[in-house]
């Protein structure tokens, strides 16, 4: 009995070791990643992000910074366009920039908090935490977790599947979906540096117009001012709502397109050829509402109305009928064209 015993002492041990390695729990990963976002000084972080929604896939870079408590710099760039917009929180407000037009807006607005941003570290934690119903499956490497979005004004995309990774703890990839499960946005991370320091000017509202207005080429801009104006029509449906009037008016950028939709929920779609600033506006215009991401570009929402830009054209839906999932479902739709 004896030497039966040294034989199976070491096996007990080694039982006992790999019991006590054991896989974590979902709810032990869960408050990982909490104390992780509740605990980080900061980040940096280099991602791509691809939105197939539309007719043309849009694909962008996308530089996430974060200072500790509120401080945010999101920088998007669409390579193809050579053109890019930022989302900046500082301690005056938030902020959207479109150095290509050297324009820039100031919002009275809880963002981020507000909704699910799927280039926020934290604001991925949120997402998890907030829904009791969400999975975690593991791999070798990854901790995946299927949870609902928390998007105000899209209910056209309430799944998404969150990547981490195990050892760090750090965004891998997000998927955000449809209800038929279809992939319609999805952001892949590069590279995550956490606890990251930044210097006094990081987060400065013009300082940040300037150095990304370096980045776009001026031949581009003289070349997009120069290209004859495409009128886009949404393809998304009101039901008992139908195009009624088109009024075609001269400006001094060249001609603003009035469309008048009448029905049940009622809405004014306009566009027009924007000027290029001579220099950068130092004095935001103020928006009561949120910005909002309609995949594209970065959209300014309103109880009433909704702005945005794609190139070097400004659109703004108006209505006294529509809700702002409306209004936002709409913008998302402008993909059907009429040359002029």
């Amino acid at each position: 009995m004896k030497k039966y015993w040294v034989y199976f002492f070491p096996f007990l041990i080694v039982v006992l070791m790999l019991a006590g390695c054991g896989a974590k729990t979902e709810e032990e990963v869960i408050k990982d990643l909490q104390k992780k976002a509740e605990t980080l000084e900061g980040y940096k972080m280099q991602a791509k992000m691809k939105l197939t929604m539309g007719t043309d896939p849009q694909e962008y870079e996308v530089e996430i910074w974060h200072n500790r408590p509120d401080y945010y710099r999101v920088n998007m760039k669409n390579a193809k366009r050579e053109q890019s917009q930022m989302i900046l929180k500082n301690k005056e407000g938030v902020f959207v920039l479109t150095p290509a037009l050297k324009k820039s807006f100031k919002f009275q607005s809880e963002w981020p908090n507000n909704s699910s941003q799927p280039y926020l570290y934290e604001s991925l934690v949120k997402d998890v935490i907030e829904d009791k119903d969400a999975k975690m499956t593991e791999t070798k490497e990854h901790y995946v977790f299927e949870a609902k979005t928390r998007y105000q004004y899209n209910k056209m995309m309430p799944i998404q599947e969150i990547t981490f990774d195990k050892k760090s703890l750090a965004p891998v990839q997000v998927k955000i979906m449809d209800q038929d499960r279809n992939v319609m946005l999805a952001v892949e991370f590069s590279d995550t540096k956490f606890n990251t320091s930044f210097d006094e000017g990081s987060f400065d509202l013009n300082r940040n117009m300037t150095s990304t207005e370096i980045e776009m080429p001026v031949t581009t801009v003289n070349e997009e001012m120069d290209h004859s104006f495409t009128i886009k029509i949404p393809t998304a449906e009101i039901p008992g709502t139908t195009l009624v009037d088109e009024e075609e008016i001269s400006t001094a950028n060249g001609i603003r397109i009035v469309m008048t939709y009448d029905g049940e929920k009622s809405f004014t779609l306009m566009q027009e050829k924007v000027n290029v600033l001579e220099t950068s506006s130092m004095t935001p215009t103020l928006i009561d509402g949120d910005p909002v991401d309609l995949g594209f570009t970065i959209g300014a929402l309103t109880e009433r109305s909704i702005i945005w830009t794609d190139g070097f054209v400004e659109y703004m839906i108006a209505s006294n009928d529509l809700t702002k999932e409306e209004m936002v479902m709409l913008a998302k739709s402008m993909q059907g064209t009429i040359s002029k």
